[in-house]
């Protein structure tokens, strides 16, 4: 979890990348945090970008 949105914007970016399946970035309570897309389920978290390593990213809201 990282506290600084663009460092966690740039690291969910890489992980796309390096594991070639769309990524989300989330926010749970003051802290970001990056899971694969489809281990999202209703959780507790708000999910502010979409990253999908063949289209790029793009913001959920």
């Amino acid at each position: 979890m990282s506290h600084d949105l663009s460092l966690a914007q740039k690291h969910a970016w890489r992980l796309a990348r390096t594991l070639m399946t769309p990524v989300v970035l989330f926010q749970s309570d003051d802290a970001y945090g990056v899971l694969p897309a489809d281990e999202v389920e209703d959780a507790e978290v708000d999910i502010l970008f979409e990253y999908d390593p063949y289209t790029g990213g793009h913001a959920v809201h």
